[in-house]
């Protein structure tokens, strides 16, 4: 092994133990928060999740899982930067591909372009979120981060709305290996 291979392999190795040790201490916090704290990206968070956890579709997949996610009805669909956390619940408008972009327009208070080409994997997203289970679609960009997600909705006493939890897992088996 050169010098280069084995300081690449050893910055991985502190990589990951920052990212197990950040995990351990708030296993059911918040993906970028734990992230932030190891100094990694959310993409290597969700890499050392439970197996089954964080279950990975390639880009290829965008619009066949858009389409499925436009029949489960009302999702919330949550944009995160370090500044802000924007939550939005309707459901999701069709897609259509022009100049550069996926744009959603319809009858929602979803719309907007999408850089598709910018998402690099999907990650269908099954883990405990502040002691309750949380299921969500994460499009993932090539930088490690969360592009937008799509989150399972909950009913009014915040339980997961059952048919969203079939439709979510059913999605998620197909890729899961």
């Amino acid at each position: 092994m050169t010098a280069a291979t084995l300081n690449a392999s050893s910055e991985a190795n502190e990589r990951r133990a920052r990212a197990q040790a950040a995990l351990a201490e708030k296993p059911d916090g918040v993906v970028e928060a734990i992230a932030g704290k190891a100094e990694v990206t959310p993409a290597e968070i969700l890499a050392i999740l439970p197996p089954g956890a964080a279950v990975q579709a390639p880009a290829e997949s965008f619009n066949a899982i858009w389409d499925e996610l436009r029949s489960w009805g009302e999702i919330l669909m949550i944009v995160q930067t370090p500044d802000i956390v924007f939550e939005v619940a309707g459901t999701l408008p069709e897609g259509s591909e022009g100049h550069g972009w996926f744009n959603i327009h319809g009858d929602s208070p979803i719309g907007g372009h999408i850089k598709k080409e910018a998402c690099a994997s999907i990650a269908f997203v099954d883990r405990t979120f502040h002691g309750r289970r949380s299921l969500s679609v994460w499009f993932m960009n090539a930088a490690g981060s969360a592009m937008f997600k799509i989150f399972v909705r909950r009913d009014k006493e915040k339980e997961l709305l059952p048919h969203q939890v079939a439709r979510f897992e059913t999605l998620r088996n197909s890729f899961h290996h």
